[in-house]
């Protein structure tokens, strides 16, 4: 019986068709969504309740500022928790589903999945604390209170740094799996996405310079050149695995599709760009 199976598969794989055979990296998957290759754990479904929790906040807060007023720029002001919250809800959520092409072991994705959702949770609300208490989050060497928040939040983003730095480094020593053009669309959103980790540490490395040498409304000022190139490279990691899970749903030849999501990774390519210069001409 064996070997008949044995027989029949090579003579599928000989005709041309391929033999199905489970997701390296998981157990259950999945097969009518090439998107969704993850085990069903609740770990998995844990984390992605956070992401949509910390979305639910940003928009909340939303309303808050739609209800309260005040100015939607500076360092003291609503759009703090509003834009962080939906970052981070949303950068979480496409963590969780594009890890699943990385060739990581499950448990080791998994163990590091939980400390990113842990820390994206502690860096939202540290933000959001600091929001309702009128002070600025970042940079805020005020009060003892104020600085150990400054400093979570500094190491926080240390954390998240090492994190997907090595989610990056991970989908690079392994080809990613996925459908046609998923490899090139993970690899570019990690790349992409160290641009945003390596701004977002030049913005708080040089406010705590300026902060520590008395500085404070200087240190604020200096975020703002780099803010773009931030906010443009941090969700390419969301955007191109998407489309390429998108038009993996189309009829269209794999050729076509690798082109489509090749494209895209150089638009996004020239927008990080255009910023990165921008970023250059203003710091």
């Amino acid at each position: 019986m064996d070997q008949q199976k044995t027989g029949h598969a090579r003579g599928e794989a000989e005709a041309g068709h391929p033999i199905p055979h489970p997701h390296p990296m998981d157990d259950q998957v999945d097969q009518d969504d090439p998107y969704v290759r993850y085990p069903r754990h609740r770990r998995y479904h844990l984390y992605e309740a956070t992401a949509l929790l910390l979305i639910l906040s940003g928009l909340v807060h939303l309303v808050v500022f739609a209800v309260d007023g005040g100015p939607w720029n500076g360092p003291v002001s609503w759009r703090k928790p509003v834009t962080f919250g939906l970052s981070f809800g949303v950068t979480l959520l496409a963590v969780v589903r594009v890890t699943s092409y990385v060739r990581v072991g499950p448990r080791l994705r998994a163990a590091l999945l939980g400390v990113f959702a842990a820390d994206c949770v502690v860096e939202v609300a540290g933000i959001t604390l600091q929001a309702w208490r009128a002070v600025p989050s970042h940079l805020d060497m005020e009060t003892p209170f104020d600085t150990a928040v400054s400093m979570v939040l500094a190491v926080g983003g240390g954390v998240l740094v090492v994190l997907l730095a090595g989610f990056a480094v991970a989908s690079f020593r392994h080809r990613p799996t996925g459908p046609a053009g998923m490899a090139l669309a993970v690899r570019s959103g990690f790349a992409i996405l160290l641009v945003a980790l390596a701004s977002g540490a030049a913005m708080i490395a040089r406010g705590v310079v300026l902060t520590r040498t008395g500085h404070q409304e200087a240190a604020y000022d200096s975020t703002a050149s780099l803010k773009p190139l931030h906010g443009v490279s941090l969700h390419a990691v969301l955007v191109l695995p998407a489309l390429a899970w998108l038009v993996s749903r189309t009829p269209w030849s794999e050729a076509v599709r690798r082109r489509i999501v090749a494209a895209a990774v150089g638009c996004y390519a020239a927008a990080v760009g255009a910023a990165g210069v921008w970023a250059v001409l203003k710091y």
